[in-house]
């Protein structure tokens, strides 16, 4: 079965696995050893810059990097391929104000996830039927 990624301006492209760059293995392999989760990127639509853009705050950015600047704050953020996906580190995103933070999370996009594990984690001790186990 081949992912979905989500397309900038909504709809869903199916896309083959690609294989992680070493800069992201090196990112994770530093967070994971470092038992330091501020790096981890979250993932994002590009609609997230609407409200910004409307409201006529700085965002500049090259091929692969932008910011956003409002009055008060910024933020640092990648750009993916073909501008389909925004992302940002968990450190940057926790130093947006608090009503900012909501704006972004409603704006996640990770598409590739176990719905029922994220079920899970957000409510330990939930039973989820998720069929028989088996030796994988």
């Amino acid at each position: 079965m081949e992912p979905l990624r989500l397309r900038a301006g909504g709809g869903v492209i199916i896309s083959p696995m690609t294989d992680t760059s070493p800069v992201t293995k090196t990112l994770y392999r530093k967070t994971l050893l470092a038992n330091d989760a501020a790096l981890i990127q979250v993932t994002f639509d590009p609609a997230v810059l609407g409200k910004y853009r409307e409201a006529g705050y700085s965002i500049k950015r090259t091929r692969t990097v932008g910011r956003l600047k409002a009055p008060s704050w910024s933020i640092d953020f990648g750009i993916g391929p073909a501008d389909t996906s925004l992302h940002a580190s968990v450190r940057s995103l926790l130093a947006l104000p608090e009503t900012e933070r909501q704006h972004w999370a409603l704006h996640t996009a990770e598409p590739n996830l176990s719905e029922n594990y994220l079920k899970m984690l957000l409510h330990p001790g939930s039973c989820i039927d998720d069929g028989d186990t088996e030796d994988w």
